[in-house]
């Protein structure tokens, strides 16, 4: 059954899922939360697929959780928000942390609340000059979830990340490019193009090496010097027994592009 709440796109090794939406500014439901996970996981399925971009369709990204979804409620009749974190946002966030592929949030308009947290769990971020990233919750009287705490602490220390949660001010994309949570800002005339080239670039390269430079990087947080040490000789093995490294020297030595294949 083709999804509701999704476009899929494949071209070449890059396969495109865009939150569609745009009539509720790709704000996140149940529905939206399983059509994604099942569109991940054909995608870590797909071999001919080496990079998956996630991005929305319309003016937003995604403007956060869907207020208007019947949510739970408790006993007593609170809005009870626990199973919703473990039955869809908590799983999503992990399934991007521990992604085999490279991941690309491609922020098309303003990623608001817990997509923002989303985006930052993919392994690279680029954004069209006019989107942003606001963490939200604090004009709800809520503490950032979808990994929030966790994710941007890490990225920009935990005096920034707190202030950034507790004012919710908005961060443009120049911003957020100065303060490293977005790699590359794209003009939003060009930005479908320059995403796709972008991401193109990025599946031709070296699969396998990708695939274990993310693990060295994941890793480090929690290593110490000689721990990462011990870990980086280790990969660099795997990745030295490699189709792809012969074929890297190959054409170093013949001085042409290489042509990865993944392994």
């Amino acid at each position: 059954m083709s999804p509701t709440t999704l476009r899929c796109t494949v071209e070449g090794a890059v396969a495109t899922i865009a939150l569609a939406r745009p009539d509720k500014l790709n704000a996140l439901n149940g529905t939206m939360h399983a059509e994604l996970r099942e569109a991940l996981d054909k995608c870590e399925q797909d071999e001919a697929v080496r990079v998956v971009v996630l991005t929305g369709e319309g003016r937003a990204f995604s403007s956060g959780q869907d207020l208007t979804e019947n949510l739970p409620q408790d006993e007593q009749g609170r809005i009870d928000l626990g199973p919703p974190l473990a039955r869809d946002y908590n799983p999503l966030v992990l399934k991007l942390a521990n992604y085999p592929k490279i991941t690309i949030a491609a922020l098309n308009g303003p990623a608001v609340g817990a997509s923002m947290n989303i985006a930052l769990a993919c392994d690279i971020v680029v954004a069209a000059r006019s989107a942003y990233l606001q963490e939200a919750f604090a004009r709800i009287a809520l503490v950032p979830d979808a990994g929030g705490t966790w994710i941007l602490p890490r990225l920009v220390g935990p005096k920034l990340a707190l202030a950034l949660m507790l004012t919710a001010e908005p961060v443009s994309a120049e911003e957020a490019q100065r303060m490293g949570l977005i790699f590359k800002v794209f003009d939003d005339g060009s930005f479908p193009v320059d995403v796709a080239g972008f991401a193109a670039g990025i599946a031709a390269g070296p699969g396998l090496a990708q695939r274990l430079t993310k693990q060295a990087v994941a890793q480090s947080l929690s290593n110490d010097l000689q721990a990462q040490l011990d870990l980086e000789a280790k990969l660099q093995r795997e990745a030295g027994f490699s189709r792809d490294f012969m074929e890297g020297i190959t054409s170093f030595r013949e001085k042409r592009a290489p042509r990865f294949e993944g392994r």
